[in-house]
């Protein structure tokens, strides 16, 4: 099995912004670099810029800097939610006060309908398989990704949304960046479940331990090592 055919594993890390011209800003500062193009999500009314930080143990992995694009409407109405928590107030305005976060990650499988079923087997409601897609120069981009009807990330970000790839890849066709993700950790009280939802569905490298919840992420960048974390 090649590198991009690998198909379970982080897929991405999900950094919120208030815009996205604040989340370039913070990428440029933060990170030493600028991130590449993104695109429009129709279905929630969010768009996106996005750069690789893949790396041998985690092929493909890429970092998603999101926010809601003001001159859309979502096609996902109300009362229904948008994903990772965007419709949550309390969310957004630290993002508006603090500036942009790193709030949860993405992981990759192959069979997201079984894994949604081995997961609710454990408690875990993670939501409905919905079908995304958004246009790239390349053709259609499309996937299946786990959405509650309430937009909750669950377990404050640590359980990660599942994700399930179409025919295309979006890390395909992202140049190489000056970033490579060293180590992925979560910290939660509830380390035990999460251990039990991360072998249901065949998350690997992904290290888990028990403490307050939270989502960290080491980097190699050009401003030397630089630690993302949730808290």
């Amino acid at each position: 099995m090649t590198e991009l055919m690998r198909p379970s594993g982080l897929d991405h890390l999900v950094v919120v912004a208030q815009d996205l011209a604040s989340g370039v800003a913070w990428c440029e500062s933060h990170l030493g670099v600028l991130p590449g193009p993104g695109g429009e999500h129709p279905l929630m009314g969010t768009h996106n810029r996005l750069l690789r930080i893949d790396s041998p143990n985690f092929p493909q992995a890429y970092l998603e800097i999101i926010a809601i694009n003001p001159d859309a409407s979502p096609v996902r109405k109300a009362p229904l939610k948008r994903w990772f928590d965007m419709d949550d107030t309390r969310l957004m305005q630290e993002v508006k006060h603090q500036g942009p976060q790193l709030v949860h990650w993405v992981a990759r499988v192959s069979d997201l309908g079984a894994n949604l079923q081995a997961w609710s087997k454990l408690g875990l409601a993670r939501g409905e398989a919905l079908q995304a897609q958004r246009p790239t120069p390349q053709g259609m981009l499309a996937w299946q990704i786990s959405v509650r009807d309430d937009g909750q990330r669950l377990m404050q970000g640590c359980l990660p949304t599942l994700i399930a790839w179409g025919h295309i890849h979006p890390a395909m066709h992202m140049p190489k960046s000056a970033l490579v993700l060293t180590s992925l950790a979560i910290s939660h009280p509830e380390a035990e479940l999460l251990s039990q939802a991360f072998q249901a569905a065949d998350i690997q490298g992904v290290t888990v331990q028990p403490g307050q919840a939270s989502i960290t992420a080491t980097l190699e960048t050009p401003k030397g090592q630089v630690t993302l974390s949730s808290l």
